[in-house]
């Protein structure tokens, strides 16, 4: 059974644990192309890396492009209702917010393939 790790830390952690990052990495370059919103994180990122330069991405989105920004969600599949609990007030807190829930929703794609394939 799927359960969602707490933060960003440990979903990467435990991405590394299960020897599934690259394939983290590949699926979300996969579908931030797919939203047209060309991103090729190398497969030699570190986790740290890779969380920061997603949050900054997201926070890019959000500010400027904003209709890209609930494409890219959409293209994700990430859940409505979770992106409406947020706190819009900040937009830093607010950006890496998101970027935990699209790197979330991206795990649960890796490890449910990774599983049941």
């Amino acid at each position: 059974m799927f359960i969602a790790p707490l933060n960003t830390d440990l979903l990467l952690l435990e991405a590394e644990g299960e020897s599934l990052y690259l394939k983290l990495i590949e699926q979300i370059n996969k579908d931030f192309n797919l939203a047209n919103e060309g991103i090729d994180f190398p497969m030699s990122i570190t986790a740290k890396e890779l969380k920061i330069q997603l949050h900054e991405k997201v926070y890019r989105m959000i500010q400027y492009k904003f209709a890209e920004y609930l494409n890219l969600l959409y293209i994700i599949d990430v859940a409505e209702e979770e992106v409406k609990k947020l706190d819009g007030s900040d937009l830093v807190i607010l950006s890496e917010q998101v970027a935990f829930l699209i790197l979330k929703r991206e795990w649960q794609k890796v490890w449910f393939k990774n599983k049941y394939r």
